[in-house]
């Protein structure tokens, strides 16, 4: 019976736990349902939101595309701008080079004219004139006299013969110049701080446009006001300049000096006189415009003696050509342009064989080679040349001189007699008569730069047929841009700088390579459009704008000396300022180390100085601690010094625009100075200059006018005062510091000047460099019979070394 119910009782849990676990299986049934539900509703939401999101997507996408077609719009619009700009500067130009063409042929047809009618009035006269003209040029060239002497020979006689002469002014008037004399104000616009660009040219502006006039518009186009000096003189006694605006811009000047007899450039180096008529023209220039920093680019060494000189400058020798090469320059020009290289502060090559013949004469050779320019020859003309029948075209577009391969043009002209060889350019070896027997060769003449694209661009083949020479060893030429621009096939003798156009041009050296290369591009007709485009990407990376901004940048980073100033202070601290000041805001040069040495000043001179200097490390302060005096003051400057030049300068000066440059100019164009100080208006000898201001704010100018009437201009002296000298540091290293024997100071620059002399250096005022003077303040504070006293010492000093001293005297007026 137990058994039983203890089975019952075993049943009866086993059927509550199973009721339990139902009750628990229906629970989590219920929960699993509500979490199908969820799970349904989840999946629900997230397709909606895959579907949302899809669509979002999708705008997103849409507003993608359409941004980056605005973008590419906007930059079609800006390329679209910059080439509508280009084209309008162009055209602007081209406008400009027509207008003075235009106006030349006009004087032709009037001459033309003139001269029909004087032949149809008196034939017999014209006759016997036209038979001593040709036995004239027979004798002129029969004369064994130099060049130059030829040339002012023939004006004078042109002079006699003719009926008038017209006045300067006219001149000018037809020429389209306007004539400006000092005190009238050549308005240019402000330089921003950048250098006025005196660009020395080797042609007139409108003779032929080449280098000289394409650097001279980008370089005007960059900001930086350009005077292009044309080698074009007005044949007048007085001294002056003409000033033409070029090209519309107010910072682009064609500039025509006055030089008696208008000697050409090309024959001889200027005289003694032409030199002295050009400084007086140029100091008017740069007084009527204000002109302060000068970058002179010399294109020609005929400019040398003259460019040497300008105040405030960098000269810049931009070397195009291996004038030897030329075989008829002469020697004394070859041997100033010699002079020109080693001189320069920056020689510019345009090719590699000049940049090695440059580097035996200047350390600072900067190869910028020719360019094109660009969107003029790209831009294939409305109207383009058409030979007689359906003919290809073999051209070539440059001068026809010594330089030129007739014999190799000829065998081309042999070898496609079906094919026109059109030749443009001036003809100076009489290549017609060479060419009479081939009628498919025609020479046009030289044409008007303008007009060059309407050849270029109708050629299916262009040719460089030079012969391998010096002269053509060391070329850059032009016009194989410019054939690029145009994305025509180019075949040229093999040179050195072809090397740098690649696969782009055929280069070959044998006559029947050359002959070849042309048949085959020929053969090739019409190219694939990558062919021309490849050769216009490459000439579009090659344009003046290019070559400008690369001579900009080689100028702004040129090396400059170190320059130490040792300025001795001693109170006096306004005037310490005002010349600290000065230093800062005139000297216009880069690599400046100013030193100031205090001798135990008591007023604020200490603290102002500790300021001064901090976070400045071209600023050394040295602050002794009692008052070593005039000579071991400057000598601790000196010591401490690691420039290249040192300057002694005084606190109670005021220095001017460009005084570094203008000493350092002489000093190394004079290796004889071992010593050089500035012209003033206060000192004790022949190196003060009467002056008429009596305000500062009216000295600079002043200063400026004085300095630009002397440019160049330097004597010896024989005592410097050493409220500024300069010397280089080859002296300081052979004759040491000052005379400390001297103490608080006087005679102890009489003693460093004999020492210099002793040498055999000499000392120089240089009268195209000014710094104003208050004189002796510091003495000044010692008292009349202090001054006196201390003076009779030192001159004592002073004798028992060198013997009687003789006192300074002023120049005489």
């Amino acid at each position: 019976m137990d058994q039983i119910n203890r089975l019952v009782d075993c049943i009866d849990q086993l059927t509550r736990s199973t009721q339990s676990r139902t009750l628990e299986n229906l629970q989590l049934a219920k929960e699993i349902e509500s979490r199908d539900r969820l799970i349904k509703q989840l999946d629900l939401g997230s397709k909606a939101l895959r579907t949302r999101l899809s669509l979002q997507e999708g705008k997103t996408g849409r507003l993608r595309e359409q941004l980056r077609v605005a973008e590419q719009r906007l930059k079609d619009a800006e390329a679209l701008l910059q080439a509508r700009e280009s084209e309008a500067v162009t055209l602007s130009d081209r406008a400009q080079d027509l207008s003075a063409q235009l106006t030349a042929k006009q004087a032709e047809l009037f001459k033309l004219s003139d001269w029909g009618n004087a032949i149809e009035r008196a034939p017999l006269r014209y006759s016997i004139r036209k038979q001593l003209y040709k036995l004239s040029r027979w004798v002129y060239a029969w004369l064994p006299l130099p060049a130059q002497q030829k040339s002012q020979l023939a004006r004078r006689l042109r002079s006699w013969l003719k009926p008038g002469k017209a006045t300067p002014g006219e001149s000018a008037a037809t020429a389209g110049f306007l004539p400006l004399q000092p005190p009238v104000n050549l308005a240019v616009p402000s330089t921003l701080g950048q250098p006025v660009i005196l660009m020395f040219g080797v042609i007139d502006w409108h003779f032929r446009i080449q280098r000289p006039q394409n650097l001279a518009k980008e370089l005007a186009r960059a900001g930086q006001t350009t005077f292009y000096i044309s080698n074009n003189f007005i044949d007048d006694d007085a001294p002056g300049f003409e000033a033409k605006p070029l090209g519309g811009s107010n910072r682009l000047f064609q500039i025509r000096f006055k030089v008696l007899g208008a000697p050409a450039i090309y024959h001889a180096p200027p005289s003694a006189a032409a030199i002295r008529q050009l400084c007086e023209g140029l100091a008017m220039l740069l007084r009527s415009a204000s002109v302060e920093a000068v970058d002179c680019i010399v294109q020609h060494a005929y400019w040398f003696p003259l460019a040497r000189r300008v105040p405030n400058s960098t000269l810049v020798y931009d070397c195009m050509d291996h004038h030897a090469g030329f075989g008829n320059v002469a020697q004394e020009l070859l041997d100033l342009e010699i002079a020109l290289m080693r001189r320069a502060d920056l020689l510019v090559a345009t090719s590699d064989w000049i940049e090695q013949h440059g580097k035996r004469e200047n350390r600072n050779v900067e190869v910028i080679r020719n360019a094109c320019e660009f969107s003029f020859f790209s831009r294939r003309p409305d109207k383009v040349y058409r030979p007689p029948g359906d003919r290809k075209i073999i051209g070539y577009y440059g001068v026809i001189a010594e330089w030129f391969d007739l014999d190799l043009v000829k065998r081309v002209a042999q070898s496609f007699p079906q094919h026109l060889v059109l030749l443009i350019g001036s003809d100076i070896v009489q290549a017609k008569k060479h060419f009479k027997a081939y009628p498919n060769v025609v020479l046009e003449g030289e044409v008007p730069y303008g007009s060059l694209p309407y050849y270029l661009h109708a050629m299916d083949v262009c040719l460089l047929p030079f012969k391998v020479m010096p002269l053509t060893l060391a070329t850059n030429p032009v016009k194989v841009y410019e054939y690029l621009s145009a994305g025509k096939p180019v075949v040229s003798v093999k040179l050195p700088e072809l090397s740098q156009f690649g696969k782009l041009v055929w280069a070959v050296e044998e006559p029947t390579e050359f002959i070849s290369a042309i048949r085959g591009v020929l053969g090739t007709l019409p190219e694939a459009s990558a062919t021309l485009e490849a050769r216009q990407s490459f000439a579009r990376g090659q344009t003046w704008q290019h070559r400008a901004a690369s001579l900009r940048e080689a100028i702004a980073t040129l090396p400059q000396p170190k320059v130490s100033v040792v300025v001795l202070t001693y109170n006096n601290l306004e005037m310490t300022k005002a010349c600290l000041d000065s230093l800062l805001s005139q000297s216009q040069y880069p690599n400046l180390e100013i030193i100031v040495v205090d001798n135990h000043s008591s007023d604020q001179t200490p603290a102002f100085l500790t300021a001064w200097a901090e976070g400045h490390p071209d600023r050394i302060v040295i602050l002794n601690p009692d008052n070593k005096g005039f000579a071991a003051g400057n000598n601790l400057g000196l010591a401490a010094a690691s420039g290249d030049y040192l300057v002694i300068l005084n606190n109670d000066t005021v220095v001017t625009a460009g005084w570094v440059k203008g000493l350092i100019r002489h000093l190394r164009d004079h290796k004889e100075i071992g010593i050089i100080g500035p012209i003033t208006n206060n000192i004790g000898n022949e190196a003060k200059v009467g002056t008429r201001y009596s305000r500062m704010e009216d000295m600079p100018a002043e200063a400026a006018q004085m300095t630009r009437a002397r440019m160049g201009e330097w004597f010896e002296i024989n005592t410097l005062a050493f409220f500024c000298v300069m010397f280089p540091r080859s002296t300081y290293e052979q004759i040491g510091g000052l005379c400390e024997e001297y103490g608080l100071g006087f005679f102890e620059d009489d003693d460093y000047c004999r020492r210099v002399q002793r040498l055999g250096m000499r000392a120089a005022c240089a009268e195209d460099v000014f710094v104003h003077h208050h004189l002796s303040a510091s003495f000044n504070a010692l008292g009349a019979r202090k001054k006196q006293a201390l003076f009779e010492k030192n001159r004592a000093i002073y004798e028992s070394k060198w013997g009687l001293w003789v006192p300074h005297t002023y120049r005489d007026v």
